[in-house]
């Protein structure tokens, strides 16, 4: 089926995007030149960026805290995997606006994007994102080969999850097959090796992507259901309370799998009970989220969406107190 071309919908007259934070840094500092491909990296809105660097910061603190030192290679590796997902995430975004520019268009939330309101050219967005893109793959040759060579492998679910909406209704897996993959490759880093904690965690991972970005979806469920796009959060439908319930299960009890198996053989107790301690209440705020949500008002959802980032680093802040207990 050929897709319709669609012509460029107007800019606003600051050149904004819809969904942006208000006040953010982008619209109120950054020149004026670079702003279209700052925002097109999605960089005036941050929630994304922490979504992806977050289970870096599992990997990295759960391994510190199964080897009790988080070391100079470990502070290494937080720096260097937060900068890499500002890029990655930023070259992801390029080509997911990339490949849906003639569906963004008519979305009323993405049409405001820069290539559908005409900012930016396919053809230079694809030179942005390889510019950024060759800057991570620097910072990652920095880190052990293995990691190096996983980074390498994620290339491959980046690549295929913008086009995943087009043939199934569960995009949102292949958003966390990307997403989390910082939690294999970060803990690889530290380690020198993958371990079956990092698969946990990774595994956890997945199913929160599938919560947080069905709580997003739902916001476009509307628009997508006119021009044909699959989502869970179509898919589930009213019925989104109770799949999100599962899924927010399946998070918490692969959180505490991974903090087994990391530390419940390590012989430091005290670290093992704050690291069940920081799934439990992340667990907690899913199971606020949940309560709170309703799924015909868009506001509350993308307010509930960003609020994952607090979330994930609440697990994050108990893995790093319980790698220096």
């Amino acid at each position: 089926m050929s897709e319709t071309v669609l012509r460029p919908e107007p800019a606003s007259p600051d050149g904004t995007v819809a969904d942006a934070v208000k006040g953010n840094w982008v619209d109120r500092i950054a020149p004026p030149w670079s702003r279209p491909w700052l925002r097109m990296s999605r960089a005036d809105r941050p929630a994304g960026t922490w979504l992806l660097f977050i289970p870096c910061l599992w990997g990295v603190f759960l391994s510190a805290a199964a080897e009790g030192s988080l070391g100079w290679i470990g502070l290494w590796i937080v720096i260097g995997c937060g900068a890499g997902a500002f890029l990655m995430r930023g070259a992801g975004c390029t080509w997911n606006d990339i490949t849906d520019r003639h569906i963004d268009g008519s979305v009323a939330r993405t049409k405001s994007r820069p290539i559908p309101s005409g900012q930016v050219t396919a053809k230079g967005a694809a030179v942005w994102m390889c510019i950024q893109a060759l800057a991570a793959f620097c910072i990652l040759l920095t880190f052990d080969m293995n990691a190096v060579l996983l980074g390498i492998l994620s290339l491959a679910p980046v690549c295929i999850y913008p086009f995943a909406k087009r043939f199934t209704w569960w995009p949102q897996v292949f958003l966390g097959i990307a997403f989390n993959w910082g939690a294999l490759l970060a803990w690889t880093a530290h380690q020198g090796m993958l371990g079956w904690p990092a698969v946990c965690l990774y595994l956890g991972g997945i199913a929160w992507t599938i919560f947080y970005d069905t709580i997003y979806a739902h916001q476009d469920r509307e628009d997508d259901a006119l021009i044909g796009v699959k989502s869970t959060a179509r898919l589930f439908g009213t019925h989104t309370h109770a799949w999100l319930g599962g899924f927010g299960a399946v998070t918490l009890v692969m959180l505490l799998a991974a903090v087994e198996l990391a530390l419940g053989g390590a012989g430091r107790p005290g670290a093992l009970w704050i690291a069940r301690a920081g799934a439990l209440a992340m667990g907690l705020h899913l199971a606020w989220q949940w309560r709170k949500l309703d799924i015909d008002d868009n506001d509350l959802c993308l307010a509930l969406f960003r609020a994952n980032r607090d979330a994930g680093l609440i697990f994050a802040g108990f893995l790093c107190v319980s790698a220096a207990f």
